[in-house]
């Protein structure tokens, strides 16, 4: 890959953690995923085996505690990520699933989104809200979660029904289904593939794009392993639409807050390692050094020439 263009498309995964090779409790082990395995060197990530490190692409598990004890909350877990600060030692404890008040301003001056847009690279965040949505965020300013707070306090936008509508959004649910019942009968379910190839798309034509996935955290907290394997299946397929459609110029980087979804025998999050799964050129390089999710903020500012 030329060192002339860097484009990061980036999956935020909330609650997915590394779990046992158990298809009873885990339901990575219980689904379909041909293309996540394949992806990845047939690995599916396990306590066992949850490293994997090839040029074109690399899993290794990162450190979700942030060295504070009790389980890791999305507040703190999702602050870390994205901006590089350890936010449960900041406030010394795990908070969510909103950030606490005093990580407003961590969140507001350290988010990369803000240090990427400032660069004069193009940020894109490509998940799609309601009307519902706007009505509550103005009621609601500080009951968001970390990304919609990064955006919004970065003065980046947030994309609308319109936007779903015209093929530049993605739906958080993927295919759009749950559009119909909140009020956008015109909004017609699409495949997973074809969300995951406007994804490319849109990573094609940005600096950094990201999407974020939350029902693998609602489905580790529901415990339903048929629910929880169908929220999988489906972004396996939005993987395969993505992997088929992503240009050369594009790596992949995959990751999550905490565990959660990895083990259904229990109802609330886990201490247990997230992955981070890397795809594209130099992806080896660019795992290196990477041990905690507190890490790859710097990592991503400095590959897009930001830091």
């Amino acid at each position: 890959m030329s060192d002339k263009r860097k484009t990061i498309a980036f999956v935020f995964l909330d609650g997915v953690g590394i779990g046992p090779d158990d298809a009873s409790v885990n339901p990575f082990f219980a689904a379909d995923l041909p293309v996540l395995s394949s992806m990845f060197g047939n690995v599916i990530p396990s306590s066992g085996n949850s490293s994997v490190v090839r040029e074109h692409y690399a899993l290794v598990p990162l450190d979700a505690n942030l060295n504070v004890e009790g389980l890791p909350q999305s507040g703190t877990g999702q602050t870390a990520l994205f901006t590089g600060i350890n936010a449960a030692e900041h406030i010394g404890k795990h908070f969510g699933p909103y950030p606490y008040s005093t990580l407003l301003p961590v969140i507001e001056e350290h988010n990369f989104f803000r240090r990427i847009h400032e660069s004069g690279k193009q940020f894109y965040f490509a998940n799609a809200y309601p009307k519902q949505f706007f009505d509550y965020a103005k009621k609601h300013s500080r009951r968001l979660t970390v990304t919609t707070l990064a955006c919004m306090l970065s003065g980046l936008p947030l994309h609308t029904a319109d936007d779903l509508r015209d093929g530049i959004a993605i739906s958080a649910d993927i295919t759009n289904e749950r559009w119909g019942e909140l009020g956008y009968p015109d909004i017609v379910p699409i495949s997973e593939e074809e969300a995951g190839r406007r994804f490319a798309g849109l990573a094609s034509e940005h600096d950094f794009v990201l999407f974020e996935y939350f029902l693998t955290d609602h489905a580790g907290h529901k415990q339903d392993m048929k629910n929880a394997v169908r929220i999988l299946e489906r972004f396996d397929g939005f993987l395969h639409g993505f992997r088929d459609a992503m240009d050369e110029s594009t790596l992949l980087v995959m990751t999550s807050d905490h565990g959660n979804i990895e083990d259904l025998r229990t109802k609330t999050h886990t201490r247990n390692k997230v992955p981070l799964w890397v795809y594209g050129d130099d992806s080896a390089q660019f795992i290196q050094g990477l041990t905690s999710i507190t890490d790859l903020a710097i990592k991503i500012l400095r590959r897009l020439h930001v830091a």
